[in-house]
């Protein structure tokens, strides 16, 4: 028999004592958003509840392995991390398999291949579509920053941009509530580069 609760408070706590204080932007905040953004999706998709359990203990996990590595490539971290504790919370080998599933989906650049997949990877980028864009991108700036003391704001207003230009929604809630201000927060980074190049140029 799971139990939801007590595994949510037991990994909650790890990331609250484990993970280290300059992942301003990857701290056990974001992952409490987004377990609640990947349920709030899930049943606008009408997901059956077993299902969204599933969803949202991929989320619980997805960005665990901050714990212990910093690497871009942290994704694997978290999905040892979930294979060791989830066990103990009554979890089967084929529940565990699809939560693996679900995680190794977010790994940018996303390719998720199932329903469940999807709304993982629109649960961790929503606010790309949302009005916390600048709050939660200038997070993100000042966490890479952090470890990459060179990063200019330039160079960070053009790997948005990039990224905003590759990136699209999965799942119909997310392309019908979440794109078009997704294109006005790029439309804004654009003109701010545009308005640099102008400053620069004269």
């Amino acid at each position: 028999m799971k139990n939801w609760n007590l595994l949510y408070n037991n990994v909650m706590d790890c990331l609250k004592s484990r993970l280290s204080p300059f992942l301003i932007y990857h701290d056990w905040r974001h992952t409490q958003y987004v377990v609640k953004m990947a349920e709030y999706i899930a049943l606008q998709e009408q997901i059956n509840e077993d299902d969204i359990l599933l969803i949202k203990t991929a989320a619980l996990f997805h960005d665990g392995g901050f714990i212990n590595t910093r690497s871009e490539r942290h994704e694997e971290e978290s999905i040892r991390f979930a294979k060791n504790k989830l066990p103990q919370f009554g979890y089967t080998k084929k529940e565990i398999a699809i939560i693996v599933g679900i995680i190794r989906a977010t790994i940018i650049t996303q390719k998720p291949k199932t329903k469940l997949e999807c709304i993982l990877v629109d649960a961790d980028l929503e606010y790309l579509g949302t009005d916390q864009f600048e709050h939660l991108g200038n997070k993100l700036y000042l966490e890479l920053k952090h470890y990459n003391p060179n990063l200019s704001s330039e160079e960070w207003n053009t790997m948005q941009i990039n990224f905003l230009q590759s990136h699209f929604y999965h799942t119909a809630f997310c392309i019908q509530n979440r794109a078009e201000v997704k294109e006005k927060n790029l439309k804004g980074l654009i003109e701010r580069q545009k308005s640099i190049s102008r400053q620069k140029s004269s």
